[in-house]
């Protein structure tokens, strides 16, 4: 992983100490189920609760030995308990307590993605607004079609950014359930009220139905969401990408002090952070295929998934929290150039104002046909021959044998396409 990169948040909830420590909450919360159920004893109980506790290192060499992780945790935890310690992990499987930890884990970081979503929703709005009315060609094909304004551009993302929070709520929400049931699902060796005790105690739901373990296709729409999450990421920034090249040039990456663009060519300021934030955006989608792989498992369970999952939890996680606070950091230092943005409007001699004469011919009582060929004509003239279509529609009797001067300069004004963006930031922002 990115370890350079990785925020300390998830460097702790993805460490050895942090996974063992909630593999013990499980184990306490079972436990505390069993007492309340009368099994275990308060004097047992009360041994359990103030001596349980494990060693990170001393559970790695006992692994050396079993070959088994929960076997050695468990042992290392036998250890300082002592004879109180024949009640834990009473009945269970080792999946009981992996798969209910990774809910918490995966709850865990999923609840600090979805802060990091707010952030850049909270960026991107500002952005909007600072930048509502701002006047800039939209592109289709990457030509220029008509305009628009760049707050309008910002704000889908904005919207697709809310889009994605409520997905990934859902997954949060799908994948926060444990499951105390037994090696096939049963609860052969113990109950279903020790389930639910236990889960209400961790702050989890209890998995309805499960074999050995909580199915993955839980897992599967989690990390999808992640790789969505990495598609709108990677959107805005090709944008960006696209925006700061050198023939667009309105928008540019913020570029600091001592900054260098190129070992070879010292002019060079480059839209690095953009770049690698559509490299990653293929890790996360990949990892996202992964865990679509692991959902058909042998019978009530094998491990095939097990390995995937001890990479692509802790590095989708960790990639998409680096992306999503990466990017809200492009956004706050992103330069923007008005002046290459009204340059850009005008480098096609009006051409976009091609549709609005279309339409008043048609309104005029022309056929759609007729009408597109006549200022089709004019617009491919307007581009060879570098003039602006303002000039060649005036000039063409065939027009203006239908619209007036002053309807013609009326068609050519720019806020037009603008008229309703009070209207879609209401929607949009309510």
């Amino acid at each position: 992983m990115i370890e350079r990169y990785t925020r300390k948040e998830f460097k702790k909830i993805w460490s050895l100490e942090n996974k063992f420590r909630k593999w013990l909450d499980v184990e306490l919360a079972v436990c505390e189920a069993w007492h309340r159920l009368g099994v275990i004893p308060e004097k047992e109980m009360q041994e359990i609760r103030e001596k349980a506790g494990f060693d990170v290192d001393r559970i790695l060499e006992i692994e050396e030995t079993t070959k088994h992780d929960v076997i050695a945790f468990l042992t290392c935890v036998e250890e300082r308990v002592g004879p109180a310690s024949r009640f834990i992990h009473l009945g269970c499987t080792s999946s009981d307590i992996v798969d209910t930890a990774n809910s918490l884990l995966l709850k865990e970081a999923g609840n600090i993605i979805l802060k990091d979503i707010e952030k850049i929703m909270n960026v991107l709005k500002e952005m909007c607004f600072k930048y509502k009315g701002l006047v800039v060609i939209g592109r289709t094909h990457g030509v220029h079609a008509e305009p628009t304004s760049f707050g309008l551009k910002l704000a889908t993302f904005y919207e697709e950014f809310k889009r994605q929070k409520l997905r990934f709520e859902k997954a949060v929400d799908e994948i926060s359930v444990g499951k105390i049931s037994g090696a096939v699902g049963t609860y052969a060796h113990l109950m279903p009220e020790v389930e639910k005790i236990a889960c209400e105690h961790l702050g989890l739901k209890v998995d309805p139905i499960s074999t050995q373990i909580i199915q993955r296709d839980r897992y599967a729409f989690y990390f999808s969401i992640l790789a969505n999450i990495a598609g709108t990421i990677e959107r805005l920034a090709v944008e960006l990408r696209h925006l700061q090249r050198t023939e667009v040039l309105e928008v540019e990456e913020g570029f600091t002090k001592g900054q260098k663009g190129s070992s070879a060519m010292p002019h060079k300021k480059n839209p690095i952070s953009a770049e690698n934030l559509c490299g990653l955006a293929r890790v996360v989608r990949s990892n996202s295929i992964a865990a679509l792989e692991n959902m058909p498992l042998w019978h009530e369970r094998d491990i095939s998934h097990s390995s995937v999952e001890r990479i692509i939890m802790p590095d989708s996680t960790i990639l998409i929290d680096y992306m999503l606070n990466r990017l809200t950091s492009v956004l706050k230092n992103l330069k923007i150039n008005r002046d290459n943005m009204e340059r850009n409007l005008n480098l096609s001699f009006g051409l976009f104002f091609s549709q609005r004469i279309l339409l008043a011919l048609i309104d005029k009582g022309l056929k759609r046909q007729e009408a597109y060929e006549l200022i089709q004509r004019q617009a491919l003239r307007a581009w060879e021959e570098k003039r602006p279509l303002y000039d060649l529609v005036l000039e063409d009797k065939n027009i203006t044998s239908y619209l007036s001067k002053e309807e013609i300069e009326s068609l050519f004004d720019v806020k037009y396409y603008l008229r309703y963006e009070d209207h879609i930031y209401q929607r949009v922002f309510n």
